[in-house]
């Protein structure tokens, strides 16, 4: 019999992951456009492309919040509360993360 190594993780699915990232970054892109193109007036202070940093930087941030989602499941326990706490604990940090690249991406324009 040998003994298992409870510090191993999982093989990463590359198609899985990915998947994981493209939905984040599209509900990150889906909101920061909700912000981004709402604004009638802009002011004459924000710079000509104000609007290209927030439509990169947020997706960016939460596909990479999504990713930290995926990984937290590939590690997390397969029954019981662990599960769920697991659960609520990766979509808080998802959660962090977008509104992390919406602070960052509408810094000076319309974050101030």
């Amino acid at each position: 019999m040998t003994a298992k190594n409870p510090f191993t993780m999982p093989p990463v699915n590359r198609f899985t992951l990915f998947i994981f990232m493209l939905a984040g970054a599209v509900i990150g892109l889906g909101i920061i456009t909700l912000f981004v193109f709402t604004v009638d007036h802009p002011d004459p202070a924000w710079p000509a492309y104000w609007r290209v940093r927030p439509l990169i930087i947020t997706p960016l941030a939460a596909a990479a919040g999504a990713a930290a989602v995926y990984l937290f499941n590939l590690v997390m326990p397969k029954t019981g509360w662990l599960k769920m706490v697991t659960i609520v604990l990766s979509l808080i940090g998802f959660l962090i993360s977008l509104w992390l690249g919406i602070v960052v991406g509408l810094d000076g324009t319309l974050w101030n």
